[in-house]
């Protein structure tokens, strides 16, 4: 057979061919240059990253018949024959099929002999981690103490699994996994040199779908040639692999970013044409939403040798960062979810709907666009009605389904005042000119806030009123909360409720003189999970059944109802 597969036809022979691991490269080149030569080697790292290579070109290294050299000839007979694998003193130990003491044993009884051909005799022993205990107890005397012509070269996926006693008699070198830019760059010179068209998109493929591996790269290169009858086409790698084209995912977060579900429900119609597995494309949705972010947050870092480069750079500027960072995480716990969905599709589009319902707020204290109504069919701000009394507020109720009319809903006005429009000062205040205390939880519980707003707001407590002036305190300890987002729209809020534009001014302080809505609501749960606990160590099924069956209350399993 005269084909040669790629990882093999171009195997670096010296360490200038060697792709990455540079500083492992200049500690091997230096300790030659000066002499200094270690009895034992220990190279690890993910496979296909060049540890056997690396051993391989250090051996020729140590035994050129030029002498002990970083770069050697590769024309000498010792270079010849350590390529060819046909080198006598260089004795190469697969440790995964001989595992046993006895093999140990029996690989360490010409240990005492001078080499027959080279100036050092060389074992190396791959995949060293799978030797047996007592392999590696008959390896340790001679690892600790070999003759002065021995040298051992070790590679390992785990050196965690290698004894401490060990590792301490070896130089260990940690080869990296490779970046897709340095594996595209090398697989464009060998293509070059085989004189293969190929596409810059389908190197790239491949290099991402090595996942760090040079190995990996060129074996998938071999088969992407295969598939494409000697050429290297984007579409055809990308079917290849089976991998989802980005273009796909961009698709959806752009109708996701325009709020337009029936777009989102075509593009993910024409994406279930393609017969994908959901769990891939929400896998490469968060690996776009991951550019995404880099993008928006340190531009500067971001890829940008991505195929879709100029696409995602448009989408950061449409999507606001909390939007990214919210589907982000809908599509981990969706992806994490999905094999409990009927069916994966089923589980997708929910997602999707996710996606769409729950986009948060924007910054402006304007809702995210809803593609299911129109500006005229969308519910206008909510505002309190001027001089009510103090009762309770109804209950709202939801908007009518034949109509598709939100129905009004009421808010009550400031508890102490008489009038939102006017408040009048008072002595309970505690603070001079300042407008009556509010019942800030109660309020609070009628402000259209959510998520981290929300959050925000339930770890204040109130300050004052100051005409078209409030102020909350919020503790220090929780300042990362604040933003400039989540203040314009609890300012928002309180404009819609009081019924008038309104200021808002969060103050710092040492420690808060009153309980918090976040404390309270708090408290209030720790109430219930106990008032349940409590009611089911009570219950006489549930006693009858610890003492039939020596059973036990698991407390994190009982859940207060409502």
């Amino acid at each position: 057979m005269s084909h040669q597969v790629l990882a093999r036809k171009y195997r670096p022979r010296t360490f200038a061919e060697l792709v990455g691991q540079a500083h492992v490269l200049q500690a091997l080149a230096n300790g030659m240059a000066q002499s200094r030569l270690h009895h034992a080697y220990l190279f690890t790292g993910t496979r296909g990253v060049g540890k056997t290579t690396l051993a391989r070109i250090l051996a020729r290294c140590l035994n050129c018949e030029q002498g002990v050299v970083s770069a050697p000839c590769g024309e000498c007979g010792a270079c010849r024959e350590i390529e060819e694998g046909r080198f006598v003193d260089l004795i190469e130990v697969d440790a995964a099929s001989r595992t046993k003491v006895e093999d140990t044993r029996e690989l360490l009884d010409n240990v005492q002999y001078a080499p027959t051909r080279g100036r050092y005799k060389i074992y190396l022993i791959d995949e060293v981690h799978m030797l047996s205990g007592h392999s590696f107890n008959a390896l340790l005397k001679t690892l600790e103490e070999p003759p002065p012509h021995v040298v051992f070269l070790l590679a390992t996926t785990d050196p965690h699994k290698i004894p401490v006693t060990v590792l301490s008699r070896c130089l260990q070198f940690n080869l990296k996994r490779l970046p897709p830019d340095s594996i595209a760059g090398y697989l464009r010179q060998v293509l070059d040199q085989e004189q293969v068209d190929a596409d810059e998109r389908a190197l790239q493929r491949l290099a991402r779908a090595a996942d760090g591996s040079m190995r990996d790269a060129l074996s998938l290169t071999d088969q992407a040639l295969a598939f494409g009858s000697g050429a290297l086409r984007d579409d055809e790698v990308a079917s290849m692999l089976g991998t989802i084209d980005s273009s796909w995912v961009l698709e959806l977060l752009e109708a996701l970013a325009a709020g337009d579900g029936s777009a989102l429900m075509q593009a993910a119609d024409n994406l279930a044409q393609q017969a994908p597995d959901f769990a891939d494309v929400l896998a490469a949705m968060l690996e776009t939403l991951h550019g995404l972010a880099i993008e928006q947050t340190l531009p500067d870092a971001a890829d940008r040798t991505h195929p879709e480069h100029e696409r995602i750079t448009t989408l950061a500027g449409t999507l606001s960062p909390e939007d990214v960072q919210l589907f982000y995480q809908i599509a981990l716990t969706g992806r994490r979810d999905l094999s409990l969905a009927p069916d994966p599709r089923l589980g997708f589009d929910m997602v999707l709907l996710r996606m769409l319902a729950f986009r948060p707020v924007s910054g402006d204290g304007e809702a995210a666009p809803n593609p299911q109504s129109t500006p005229a069919s969308r519910p206008a701000p909510i505002r309190p009605a001027a001089n009510r009394s103090d009762a309770a507020p109804p209950i709202a109720t939801p908007p009518a389904q034949a109509t598709g009319e939100p129905a009004p809903v009421d808010r009550p006005p400031p508890p102490a005042t008489e009038s939102p429009e006017a408040p009048e000062p008072s002595a309970a205040a505690g603070v001079d000119g300042g407008g009556a205390v509010p019942a800030w939880p109660d309020m609070l519980t009628q402000l259209a806030l959510s998520g981290m707003s929300q959050a925000l707001a339930m770890q204040c407590s109130w300050g004052r009123q100051d005409g078209d002036l409030v102020i909350l305190n919020l503790d220090k300890a929780h300042q990362h909360l604040r933003n400039s987002p989540l203040e314009a729209r609890i300012r928002e809020a309180l404009s819609d409720w009081f019924g008038r534009p309104m200021k808002l001014r969060i103050d710092m302080v040492d420690a808060l003189a009153e309980q918090t809505p976040a404390v309270m609501a708090d408290a209030a749960r720790q109430e219930k999970q106990q008032a349940a606990e409590q009611s089911i160590s009570g219950d006489p099924t549930v006693s009858a059944l610890r003492e039939t069956f020596d059973a036990e209350i698991i407390p994190d399993s009982v859940q207060p109802r409502g």
